[in-house]
């Protein structure tokens, strides 16, 4: 499939690794911006802090431009960006002469759009060496008497004031749940949050679908029988296993998408992220099937009016793309026939911010009947 080309996965469908740090500039413009200024600050750093030079040191010279222009799996992601900066500054009452909390700030461009949209002091919380370079971008754009970058883990800081009116974080991870900072944000939630306050997205949502992929499948799953001559199935296994993060084209899907869970962040604990849903998928069309895909929504359900974006394969892409899972058998379908089954997700428990995902499903149609549990493991 052409989309998989260059992807971020290995050549066996693994899961490509995403960074520590969340670059928040996603406007082209703004990437380059960033890249040229820090390359300038890297150059002067050679030039005047070289080898007997007095020259005084630059924050974050230790880097170089490319790490801050790649030091993100998702510099490109328009979509999430300005998806954040609408919210922000079309609906300025939530904003205006408020106390807001931006966790895992990055740059600290969330923290700017609140600040420019009215809000009475801002406090960006980043843990990554990113954090020093926040509070230069902040004071280069004059906000130094708003916005407050503290440097450190949201659970080990404390903040200078006791309550904050509004919460805002970029929290989502691959397969919406994956190398995530919920739990963050809700620990930020339950600690500083006003009564009345406002999380923000406050709602997240993840869906199922089904698609053919006969030819992606072919080349990076069943190579694994015969490479060469040689049986190499004991790596197919694993392959399996491994959900596939990448962008799936909308002309695959052959049944309908169907919501799994809604997640509301203002009110959800941390146990609320393991869950057992069941699925119902009807077939659109005469095709073969070979994986489900899963993605997620995002809401702004506080906005005057609601507001969000979707990582679906019919939306504009995103970074966090779409995840699939390959399935042992390729299933036979036909119109009006429907895959059923039940999908279980939970952290891993020797590291939460892995995901494991146990899925059955069954279909009992004209020319396939099938029944099988899969296990899959997002590392």
């Amino acid at each position: 499939m052409d989309q998989r080309k260059g992807s971020g996965s290995d050549a066996n469908g693994g899961l490509a690794e995403a960074t520590a740090s969340r670059l928040r500039f996603e406007d082209p413009d703004e990437v380059m911006e960033e890249n040229h200024a820090a390359a300038a600050a890297t150059v002067g750093a050679e030039e005047e802090g070289g080898e007997g030079g007095g020259g005084e040191e630059v924050i974050g010279s230790d880097k170089t431009s490319a790490d801050y222009y790649f030091d993100s799996y998702s510099h490109f992601d328009v979509v999430r960006t300005k998806s954040y900066q609408n919210v922000i500054t079309q609906n300025s009452f939530l904003f205006k002469d408020k106390i807001v909390l931006d966790v895992g700030a990055g740059t600290g461009i969330l923290s700017l759009f609140c600040a420019k949209a009215g809000a009475k002091h801002v406090y960006a919380i980043e843990c990554s060496q990113m954090a020093d370079m926040a509070k230069e971008i902040v004071k280069t754009n004059g906000y130094s008497n708003v916005i407050t970058v503290i440097k450190g883990k949201v659970e080990e800081i404390e903040l200078p004031v006791p309550k904050v009116d509004v919460i805002i974080s970029e929290w989502m991870g691959y397969f919406l749940l994956f190398e995530n900072m919920l739990n963050t944000v809700l620990y930020a939630r339950d600690k500083w949050l006003a009564d009345g306050g406002v999380v923000l997205p406050d709602k997240a949502s993840l869906h199922l679908t089904a698609i053919e992929d006969a030819e992606y499948k072919e080349d990076k799953i069943e190579f694994w029988n015969n490479v060469y001559g040689f049986d190499m199935r004991c790596i197919k296994k694993q392959a399996m296993m491994e959900p596939l993060v990448d962008t799936v084209d909308a002309n695959q899907i052959v049944t309908n998408c169907q919501l799994l869970k809604t997640m509301d962040i203002s009110k959800m604990t941390p146990g609320d992220a393991s869950f057992t849903v069941p699925f119902k998928l009807v077939a659109e069309r005469n095709d073969y099937i070979h994986a489900l895909v899963a993605y997620f929504n995002v809401s702004f359900t506080k906005c005057h009016k609601m507001m969000g974006f979707s990582t679906g394969p019919r939306s504009k892409a995103t970074h966090w793309k779409q995840t699939v899972l390959y399935l042992e058998d390729v299933l036979t379908i036909c119109e009006g026939e429907t895959i059923t089954g039940s999908m279980t997700v939970t952290p891993n428990k020797k590291n939460p911010r892995d995901i494991d995902i146990k899925l059955y499903y069954a279909l009992s149609g004209h020319r396939c009947q099938v029944s099988r549990t899969q296990h899959y493991k997002m590392r």
